[in-house]
């Protein structure tokens, strides 16, 4: 697992001010790709030599999971970092999508991938990854965090409440209605939760706990003139062959951290199934 953003690193034999270095974050992955090479490779090196516990010498092998549509020339220098850096033993990189299927003992199906910074859809047929009927959206947690953010200061003017601190209030509250009514219901009439954040200061926290989730079924909230996140997966998978549609709606797997908030897999399916032709009943596969 590899986090999007991580602490700088400094040299060995370069002092630092380490109250300082705690503030200053790097970014080597957005939206999916590798932007910063320097700090990906500080990262692979933490990952491999520390917390899996690699030694120099003895290396290993890596199995990577390729995020969809990952431009061939940065798989290229991946794949250069691994063997002229890290020295590995073999390396494989096979998508996403495949993998998440396989967790879940299928080969065919559709994976909706709502990660950090984006959101990708991507039908698998026997193995192989349909790229003509795949998207990628460049929205994702993070546009939700930077929501919620937002909302609550608007709530809690008298509170600073920085990325980090939404991010955990995010985890710990979002909720997605059971669909548009509720949560227009939900808008009206919602019981406030009150939070206490680690510096003593009491958060109260509202419908924007109910906001964050209706944003993936209804992004003009964010701003953004898109289908929902249903009805984008329906209109991929009606680019494969009709005899195959069936097939991937009723072996739907819904994977990423934005993915896990609660009831969000219940409105998804709800959803998809209102969506879909009255012969197909979209089921999701955990």
């Amino acid at each position: 697992i590899i986090p999007t953003k991580m602490q700088g690193v400094v040299e060995d034999d370069q002092p630092a001010d380490m109250t300082e270095l705690q503030d200053i974050t790097v970014d080597p992955i957005v939206r999916g790709v590798v932007k910063n090479w320097d700090a990906m490779e500080d990262l692979l090196h933490y990952v491999l030599y520390t917390r899996i516990g690699w030694e120099i010498g003895n290396e290993g092998q890596v199995l990577f999971a390729d995020p969809l549509l990952t431009p061939k020339a940065i798989r290229e220098q991946l794949v250069q970092l691994m063997f002229e850096t890290f020295s590995v033993n073999g390396f494989y990189a096979t998508e996403q999508a495949v993998l998440s299927l396989y967790a879940v003992g299928r080969i065919s199906g559709c994976a909706v991938d709502v990660g950090h910074g984006k959101i990708d859809i991507a039908p698998v047929w026997e193995g192989a990854v349909q790229h003509n009927a795949s998207k990628k959206f460049e929205v994702g947690g993070i546009d939700l965090t930077e929501l919620f953010a937002r909302e609550l200061q608007k709530s809690n003017p008298q509170i600073n409440i920085d990325l980090s601190v939404a991010e955990m209030l995010k985890e710990t509250y979002a909720y997605t209605a059971e669909d548009q009514i509720a949560y227009e219901e939900k808008q009206r009439a919602f019981h406030a939760e009150k939070h206490t954040l680690p510096d003593g200061e009491v958060i109260s926290i509202g419908k924007e706990r109910y906001t964050v989730g209706e944003v993936l079924f209804q992004p003009s909230l964010l701003g953004i003139e898109e289908y929902s996140i249903v009805e984008q997966m329906i209109r991929c998978v009606s680019c494969v062959p009709f005899e195959n549609q069936r097939q991937l709606l009723e072996n739907t797997v819904l994977c990423g951290g934005t993915a896990t908030m609660s009831g969000f897999d219940d409105r998804f399916q709800k959803e998809a199934i209102l969506a879909s032709s009255a012969s197909i009943r979209p089921a999701l596969v955990k």
